[in-house]
């Protein structure tokens, strides 16, 4: 063998296929072709026979070699490849094991042979639960650096049909073929995209309607008079900041209130009472449509701990079974620590609020006249993208903390870990994401205090007001920024990453090795199923090929649920202040399913294919998630929003409660009634603001100004109107929230989560089933008769 560091690589089998007796290991079935492994393991090459590391690697082998496997090793230059594939008593065991279990018995693995992606399945939790002598399992070895990583295979004849099927950008506007995609990727894998499928056709209904809700303020855009009002107005407003912001029109304004106006009115609570509607409707509706499929795939009544039971028994006849333990320590010690870890997610909220603080007052002492008389616009917009920085560094965080509490609790398998993991890092990141928007919406300009009575943070900075459009715009601000930049840079990064690592590559693969394979004309390595083998370039090529993709993992699908999850949180949590909300989400879907398909199948290693029969704790919480949306779009309408006050006005304090013969608009005389006023010469007045600032546009020294609340001119504290629209935006929100979750209630009654044909399906199945079982008791009570 030549020095490692040579040019040209050295191919050498160092191991003929066989058993552990020496015989060859029987296959599933004489189609299946040989040159099929079922997993791949690849390491360094250790030229030193003596070193630890080479005597773990070769205990390993003999462990498997043990269970009659069949090994093929392969040595290129500096890396070795070893070849897994299982014999067919395995499968055997897996089948008569299904057959006699309670829950995973009725299944497609009855028939004669057993899917590839099932033979992956079983063969990976064997190789991940196999022990040396020395006690390391696979994952040991690998963080020992024995071995460099592993993967199952994509079949080139299958990744071939996906691809024109599926996995391409021109199949935007076609049907999945789930069926497909089951068979190559598993159940798991299949119920994501089905999950998501139907949840993009669904966004179209909220999307038009979201655009018919925007449409509606723009038809309204010249003709509202409250927009006349501020637009017309000659009403000076207080500085917005401490020392450069001067006195303003109200008229400055009158562009930003039309755009407010999109998203302010009428329309938006009937908006966001359909979506909150719709959220449990698309869930009741995805229970039914993943009935049908999962029916039909016979694994209905699937039991993930039942199947990971069999597994451990063909792995190990002789195991214990992991008994479910719980330890309240533990427990109080995960509580304690994910509570620190919420309480250190709002603290970065609180200190992205200072950075706003700060910026403002910073960018209002700028040289710029743009940035002094935006800078409450600016650091807004700043602060949406700072948020979005911590986002992205928090995930990280988040997910090695989630991993770290799941380690704690000492979860009893993998399918608990799973759960376990999700509830925890949706939780961080759920506050990771939405604790800014929460303050936005509910806190914003409501504690900041009032001119003579400013609330600063460490007695200087004045804390930042709402836009002087309204509240609603912030939000807005805040939401579009996030979701736009989430969305786009997401998409972005999860394309081009993977392919230009796979380009660069496959640049760097061995010329020789392409080449040499490029000229081979042996018929097996052409595709063909004839049983042959691969030659010896062909197959190194192919697990070069595998080799080289992104390397997965089992939380890799994960992943993208969470993405999905938490744009469906934003498409229904605060909808209310952005109808176009939904119509983005569609966007993103349509095109996020292609580009997670090609992934999958041409940029990825190949997942190892999960069999289950939902979505798992993901409908818990996107159920939880519909409850968070009734609650959320109530306070929104009712605190953030001017509905309220716009309604209490028109029928309390307007020309039209007055006097209803009034040819007078019913909103006239709105705006002023929402502005409070203030002397300039008030002692607690002057201490707030500098003389220079009180001058005028047009250069006169102002006497008074107004800013936006219900307070009495005397003594600064809030109006009878004030407690009286409060009590009515509560009122509203309990009202709201009351009507909604009743209408949840009925449309969730209305829709049963099982068609019935689903149910007469299972009924048939289940009766056939038992006819069969008879059918072969009868045969051996008829022989025990005759003996």
């Amino acid at each position: 063998m030549e020095h490692k560091g040579q040019a040209t690589f050295e191919l050498r089998e160092r191991n003929r296929d066989s058993g552990e007796n020496g015989s060859e290991t029987p296959l599933l079935s004489s189609k299946r072709p040989l040159h099929t492994y079922d997993y791949v393991l690849v390491s360094k090459l250790f030229e030193d026979k003596e070193s630890e590391a080479f005597k773990m690697q070769a205990n390993f082998i003999a462990e498997m070699k043990k269970k009659n496997f069949k090994v093929k090793i392969i040595i290129d230059g500096e890396k070795i490849f070893y070849g897994f594939q299982a014999p067919k008593k395995i499968f055997d065991k897996y089948r008569y094991l299904l057959k006699v279990s309670d829950a995973c018995n009725w299944s497609c693995e009855q028939n004669e042979t057993v899917p590839m992606c099932t033979r992956i399945r079983i063969v990976h939790f064997i190789l991940n639960n196999t022990y040396t002598h020395n006690g390391d399992k696979l994952k040991d070895l690998m963080t020992k650096n024995v071995f460099e990583t592993g993967f199952c295979l994509h079949e080139k004849r299958e990744q071939k049909q996906l691809r024109q099927k599926w996995a391409r950008w021109t199949a935007c506007f076609q049907y999945q073929p789930i069926g497909t995609v089951k068979r190559y990727f598993g159940e798991k894998v299949a119920l994501y995209y089905l999950w998501l499928g139907w949840y993009t056709f669904l966004l179209i209904f909220p999307a038009i309607l979201g655009l018919i809700v925007f449409l509606y303020g723009v038809a309204f855009f010249n003709t509202s008079p409250l927009i006349k009002e501020v637009c017309e107005a000659d009403t000076i407003m207080c500085p917005l900041c401490d020392k450069k912001c001067k006195v303003w029109q109200l008229s400055d304004t009158c562009l930003y209130a039309k755009v407010n106006l999109l998203f302010d009115n009428e329309g938006t609570v009937a908006f966001a009472m359909f979506m909150a509607v719709w959220a449990t409707v698309f869930l009741e509706f995805w229970k039914r449509h993943r009935a049908s499929f999962v029916c039909k795939w016979k694994v209905f009544d699937w039991c993930e701990d039942e199947e990971e039971l069999i597994l451990e028994i063909m792995n190990d006849p002789e195991c214990e079974p992991k008994q479910y333990r719980h330890s309240y320590l533990n427990s109080t010690l995960v509580l304690i620590l994910v509570t620190l870890m919420l309480v250190l997610i709002i603290g970065l909220t609180h200190a992205l609020v200072v950075f706003r603080v700060v910026a403002t007052v910073l960018f209002s002492e700028a040289k710029w006249q743009f940035l002094i008389e935006h800078a409450n616009t600016v650091a807004v917009m700043m602060g949406a993208f700072l948020h979005y920085l911590t986002i992205t560094v928090m995930t990280r965080v988040n997910r090695s903390v989630a991993m770290w509490l799941c380690h704690i609790e000492k979860t009893r398998s993998f399918a608990a870990t799973e759960r376990s993991f999700t509830v925890k890092m949706f939780t961080f990141q759920f506050f990771t994401l939405f604790s800014s928007l929460i303050y936005v919406a509910f806190f914003l300009g409501r504690i900041n205090g009032h001119p003579g009575g400013y609330v600063r943070i460490a007695g200087k900075w004045r804390l930042e007001e709402c836009h002087p459009s309204g509240c609603l715009t912030d939000l807005f601000i805040q939401m579009a920024i996030i979701m736009l930049l989430k969305q786009t840079i997401n998409n972005v990064f999860e394309f081009a990453v993977p392919w230009f690592r796979n380009w660069m590559k496959k640049k760097m693969t061995s010329k020789h090795l392409q080449r040499k394979c490029g000229v081979c004309y042996r018929k097996e390595c052409r595709g063909t199923d004839d049983g042959s083998e691969l030659c010896e370039t062909c197959k190194l090529q192919n697990w070069h090929h595998n080799y080289n993709l992104k390397e997965v993992n089992a939380f890799s699908l994960f992943n993208e649920f969470l993405e999905m999850v938490i744009q469906f949180s934003f498409t229904t949590i605060f909808v209310a202040a952005f109808p176009l909300a939904p119509l983005l989400a569609l966007l993103n879907n349509i095109i996020e399913i292609r580009l997670d398909a090609i992934k999958m199948v041409s940029l990825e290693r190949r997942l190892v294919p999960k069999k289950t029969n939902d979505i798992g704790v993901w409908t818990k919480v996107l159920e939880m998630i519909g409850v968070l949306a009734v609650i959320a779009n109530g306070l929104v309408i009712g605190v953030s929003t001017d509905f309220v006050p716009r309604l209490v006005y028109r029928y309390r304090y307007g020309p039209c409660a007055k006097n209803s013969s009034t040819d007078l608009d019913c909103m006239t005389g709105y705006i002023n009634n929402t502005l409070s006023t203030v002397q300039v010469k008030d002692e607690r007045v002057k201490q707030d603001f500098f003389s220079d600032q009180l001058i005028t546009p047009s250069g006169l020294n102002a006497t008074h100004c107004s800013y936006k609340d219900y307070r009495n001119t005397e003594d600064y504290g809030f109006t009878a109107q004030f407690w009286f629209i409060l009590a009515v935006r509560f009122a509203f929100v309990i009202l709201f929230e009351h009507v909604v979750v009743i209408c949840k209630f009925i449309a969730a009654w209305f829709v049963p989560d099982c068609p019935l044909a689903v149910k007469n399906t299972k009924l048939e199945d289940k009766l056939d089933r038992l006819k069969q079982e008879l059918s072969e008791g009868s045969n051996r009570f008829d022989r025990s008769t005759d003996v």
